[in-house]
C-alpha cells in the first residue's frame, strides 16, 4: 500500500516537472486509492488493539436494531428471513454507537455470507444478564454487574472445531483470496473489549453460528446525557468570518490541516503544543468559534486535557479532538462533556 503511494506522487511529480501535469492526475488518483486501503487497514488493526477512538455515549440497543432493520433486510436479501427477538426499552448500554452499528452489520454480512446461497434465518436478539466475577474473569477490563447481551444467529452453516478456535485472530478467513480480509470478527472483539465487555462464539457444523456480544448496562439515559446544556451551547450562526484555534504538533499536518480550513472559509490560528494553545485561549483577541486538538500532543498536556483546560478558560467552546491513536488518553479523565466530538 506504501508503495502505491509513493509510486503515484512520485510519478505525479515527474510529471508535473515536466510540464505535463494534466497526467500527473491518474497517479495522484492511484496514490490516494492506495492511502485510503492503508488507512482502513490501520483502523482495523487499531479496532483490534483496542486502541481505536472511540466516542462511547448511552443507547438503546432497542432502538439501534430497529432503526437498521431495513438496511439488514436488504444485505441479507429475499432468502434469508430476518427475525428481531430484542427488548423493548431494554438497560441502556454504554458504547460508540457508530461502532456498535458497523460491527452488527459485519455479522450480518458474515451470517449471510454463511447461509448463501442456501434459504437461512437471521436471528437478532437481546437479554439481560447479571454476570459473576467467574463469567467476566476472561475478559480484561470488565467487571461483574448488570450486562445487556446482543446475539446474531445464523442458521445454516456452522463453524468446525478448529475455525472456531481461530475465528477471533486478525487475517484469518474461511473466505476466498480477494473475498474477505480476515479483519471483521477481530475487529468486532476488540471494539467489544475496548467498551468494557465480552464476545462469546458457539458454533454446531451443519446447523449453526450464534455470536454473543456482552456490553456493560448503563445506569444513565440516552436522552438526557445528550441533551444540550449552557456550558456546550454552540454559537448562534452569524455572517462573520468564523475564527477556530488549531492545536497539532505535526507542522506538515497542521500546515495541511490550517490550510484546508481556510480554503473553508475560517480564520485558524495555529499552535504546536497544549501549553501554546492555552497562551493563545488566554491572550487572543475576540471570540473563538471552535478548537479543533489532536488528541497525542507533546508538553506534558495531551489534547483531552487542553480542552478540559480550555473549558475552564471558556465555558461554551465547542471542541473537536482529532486522532488516529487514541488509547486511553481520550477518556482517562472520565466521558466528554457536551460539545465536545471526537473525529477518527
Amino acid at each position: 500500500m506504501l508503495q502505491g503511494v509513493t509510486s503515484g506522487v512520485t510519478l505525479a511529480k515527474r510529471r508535473i516537472e515536466m510540464n505535463r501535469a494534466a497526467e500527473a492526475m491518474k497517479f495522484l488518483d492511484a496514490a490516494a486509492e492506495a492511502a485510503g486501503r492503508a488507512a482502513a487497514l490501520t483502523a482495523r488493526l487499531l479496532a483490534f488493539g483496542r486502541r481505536q477512538a472511540l466516542d462511547p455515549r448511552p443507547i438503546q440497543l432497542d432502538e439501534l436494531v430497529n432503526g437498521l432493520l431495513d438496511l439488514i433486510q436488504r444485505t441479507v436479501g429475499p432468502a434469508i428471513e430476518v427475525e428481531l427477538r430484542v427488548l423493548a426499552r431494554g438497560w441502556p448500554v454504554l458504547c460508540d454507537p457508530n461502532q456498535l452499528e458497523n460491527a452488527l452489520l459485519n455479522l450480518v454480512i458474515n451470517a449471510r455470507d454463511a447461509m448463501a446461497p442456501n434459504h437461512g434465518r437471521l436471528i437478532i436478539e437481546t437479554a439481560h444478564l447479571l454476570l459473576s466475577e467467574a463469567d467476566t474473569a476472561a475478559w480484561e477490563g470488565a467487571n461483574p454487574g448488570e450486562y445487556v447481551r446482543m446475539t446474531v444467529t445464523d442458521t445454516v452453516t456452522g463453524m468446525t472445531p478448529d475455525v472456531l478456535a481461530h475465528a477471533f485472530e486478525p487475517f484469518f478467513t474461511t473466505k476466498p483470496d480477494g473475498q474477505g480480509t480476515g479483519l471483521g470478527l477481530s475487529q468486532l472483539y476488540g471494539f467489544v473489549r475496548q467498551s468494557h465487555g465480552g464476545v462469546r462464539l458457539e458454533s454446531t457444523l451443519g446447523k449453526g453460528t450464534s455470536v454473543h456480544l456482552y456490553l456493560p448496562r448503563c445506569h444513565d439515559t440516552p436522552d438526557a446525557s445528550q441533551a444540550p446544556t449552557a456550558t456546550g451551547a454552540m454559537p448562534a450562526p452569524t455572517r462573520r468570518v468564523p475564527r477556530l484555534l488549531l492545536v497539532d504538533d505535526e507542522p506538515v499536518i497542521r500546515t495541511f490541516a490550517a490550510e484546508s480550513l481556510r480554503e473553508l472559509g475560517y480564520e485558524v490560528l495555529e499552535a504546536g503544543d497544549g501549553p501554546q494553545a492555552l497562551r493563545l485561549l488566554n491572550t487572543a483577541s475576540g471570540r473563538l468559534d471552535l478548537l479543533v486538538a489532536d488528541v497525542g500532543l507533546p508538553g506534558g498536556l495531551n489534547g483531552r486535557q487542553l480542552a478540559d483546560a480550555a473549558r475552564e478558560m471558556r465555558p461554551a467552546l465547542p471542541i473537536l479532538l482529532i486522532t488516529g491513536y487514541a488509547g486511553d488518553a481520550i477518556f482517562g479523565q472520565g466521558r466528554l462533556a457536551t460539545g465536545m466530538e471526537i473525529l477518527g
